[in-house]
């Protein structure tokens, strides 16, 4: 079973990666994380955006499994699958749900909106989807889950969970005045999530591996969001690296074999937290407008800034990367030069090219390595030798630095931009 995760803070372009490299596979699988992720695909003229269902379901031949870490909203699985219905996709046959999935349940966005609106000012910046309490409560021991759903007692069920989730409201004084709405909306769709095909995926995965099936793992959001590994607070609540493909789709460490790790030629990031090489002048502007950086699950306008190495070294080390895929490279087409991040400056003065524990709290400056930019577009390129000497330069610079082989380079959103070395 193959990886693929991103490295940065999400938002690298891997729906788009999903999509290139689906055909070489029989299985693909969503890990871990929920409908906060938006994975955009855009292929013959159309554009599309995933946020639940694994981006290998456009290609027919293809087996897509929801995996028992991801955490899913029926209701927005049952529009996600409707949108699916002009590209007259048999997602009876080619997407399976593992009944070991975690539900969002109404309340939980409640609560999210709560706790996020308790902070003020110290906000994590969450995307309100309900994510972070369905962890809490997966963590508590108190979740449902899909295979719950079937039980003839889940409405009973479900009532002890949303008790106990108006009392934790009622503490914030949060109003709870659209639930009866909302859980018009979500019983609606849990009928229609019954209807789907829902397995022990853990077998399934298995039994494909034992078949010599060629099986991809997805990830969403990405290395640096991880709960343990992330810039703590301001992360997710799942595990985003490679050890969360083993424990969200339940294969063994030993079955793990390339791990794709994707970043962006620069970087950004959605949400609070530390961010060393965020720009906030017109280079950021300029960055933001040509690569369109709006979140595709929430349309808010991405921080900006140049690529740091130490944060990307440090994702390629805990994920054991085999093959970069560096996304986005038409975006920096704008800039005469282009800047990388190749250490830290801590208050003290010390250099450092390591993200220490520290980092969340203290206001370090970056060490650039300026670079020549090529200035030209990228979008009718179609191979290596067709790279302009500077984009050659900037690759080979960053392979040095990293000691991994960057084996794909993205030039444009279309699945024909993006270049194999």
């Amino acid at each position: 079973m193959d990886v693929l995760l991103g490295l940065q803070w999400g938002d690298e372009g891997k729906g788009k990666i999903v999509d290139v490299l689906a055909p070489q596979y029989e299985v693909v699988a969503r890990f871990q994380g929920g409908p906060n992720a938006g994975h955009t695909l855009e292929f013959d003229g159309i554009k599309h955006v995933l946020h639940q269902i694994p981006s290998g379901i456009f290609r027919s031949q293809i087996l897509n499994i929801i995996g028992n870490g991801v955490v899913l909203d029926p209701i927005i699985l049952k529009k996600e699958i409707e949108g699916l219905g002009k590209f007259s996709i048999d997602y009876q046959k080619n997407l399976v749900v593992s009944k070991k999935a975690t539900i969002i349940i109404p309340t939980h966005k409640l609560l999210d909106a709560a706790y996020e609106q308790s902070k003020g000012d110290k906000k994590i910046g969450s995307t309100l989807k309900g994510i972070g309490p369905t962890y809490q409560d997966k963590i508590g021991r108190s979740a449902l889950r899909i295979g719950d759903i079937l039980s003839p007692d889940f409405r009973e069920k479900y009532q002890v969970l949303v008790d106990k989730h108006k009392t934790t409201l009622s503490f914030y004084s949060f109003p709870v005045d659209k639930l009866e709405e909302m859980e018009g909306q979500f019983f609606e769709a849990v009928e229609f999530v019954k209807s789907l095909n829902l397995i022990d995926s853990e077998y399934v995965v298995n039994d494909a591996l034992a078949s010599h099936k060629k099986i991809l793992a997805e990830g969403a959001q990405g290395s640096l969001l991880d709960v343990d590994f992330g810039s703590y607070p301001f992360v997710t609540s799942s595990t985003t690296m490679t050890a969360g493909a083993c424990t969200g789709l339940g294969v063994a460490p030993s079955k793990i074999g390339e791990v794709f790790g994707i970043f962006k030629a620069y970087c950004t990031r959605v949400g609070s937290g530390p961010f060393p090489t965020e720009l906030f002048d017109a280079t950021g502007e300029a960055m933001r407008k040509e690569g369109n950086e709006f979140g595709s699950t929430t349309g808010r306008p991405r921080r900006c800034g140049w690529l740091d190495l130490p944060a990307l070294k440090y994702s390629i080390m805990i994920n054991g990367v085999t093959q970069l895929f560096m996304m986005k490279a038409d975006v920096l087409n704008i800039f005469d030069e282009i800047k990388v991040c190749t250490d830290y400056v801590l208050p003290t003065g010390e250099k450092i090219d390591r993200l220490s524990f520290e980092i969340t709290d203290l206001d370090v400056k970056p060490v650039y390595k300026p670079m020549k930019g090529w200035h030209c577009s990228l979008a009718d390129v179609r191979s290596y030798d067709e790279f302009p000497t500077e984009l050659k330069e900037y690759v080979a610079f960053l392979e040095e630095e990293l000691k991994v082989p960057i084996k794909l380079v993205s030039v444009g959103p279309d699945r024909v931009q993006t270049i194999l070395r």
